[in-house]
């Protein structure tokens, strides 16, 4: 897990820690050492940790004009020993909600499990993003099955197209309008 790097290819466009918006905000990072772990594993100082045991991110873009962020996520997303729905909702999504971002893309190709409790937070982000949407990009077929399971696709968008975006080969505003396109035909 330690060779896993978020995605840097964008950092000439964003860079978290450098936007003074941005919950991680003027954060540095331990180039030598490792100093995250995710049960045993250790994970490559990059990630940013947002208060769970299991589940660590990375805000790869956020465009404040469009009111888009685009979020890199690994581990196990653990609703329901860790409730890390509720501490990403609070600690990430809420400040992001507070400066007008209201569409957010998940990258979960690095989320090797999900654990579901209720849906309660989720219902929440999506009251609380009124016209957004929340997609879900690139998650492994049985973490898209246990969320579907657990009635959570109600509240975001995931699998078919969405799901097999090869997103990399896009810039950040590329794949937001192709995923807005994708969005927008779901919903019409």
């Amino acid at each position: 897990m330690q060779d896993i790097e978020p995605y840097y290819s964008w950092r000439h466009l964003y860079i978290a820690s450098e936007d003074n918006l941005s919950p991680f905000y003027d954060r540095s990072y331990n180039e030598f050492e490792y100093d995250k772990q995710i049960y045993n594993f250790y994970i490559h100082p990059q990630w940013d940790d947002i208060g769970s045991e299991t589940l660590f991110i990375k805000i790869l873009f956020v465009s404040y004009d469009v009111g888009f962020a685009i979020i890199e996520l690994l581990g196990e997303w653990n609703d329901c020993i860790n409730n890390d729905v509720m501490v990403l909702k609070r600690e990430i999504i809420d400040l992001l909600i507070a400066e007008g971002i209201n569409k957010y893309i998940l990258i979960g190709e690095n989320v090797l499990n999900f654990h579901a409790s209720d849906e309660s937070y989720y219902e929440e982000w999506n009251e609380d993003i009124e016209d957004g949407w929340v997609a879900f990009l690139n998650f492994r077929k049985h973490v898209l099955t246990e969320f579907q399971r657990s009635n959570i696709d109600y509240y975001i968008l995931l699998g078919g197209n969405i799901n097999e975006l090869s997103w990399r080969t896009y810039e950040p505003n590329e794949l937001y309008e192709k995923i807005d396109n994708l969005v927008m035909k779901r919903l019409g």
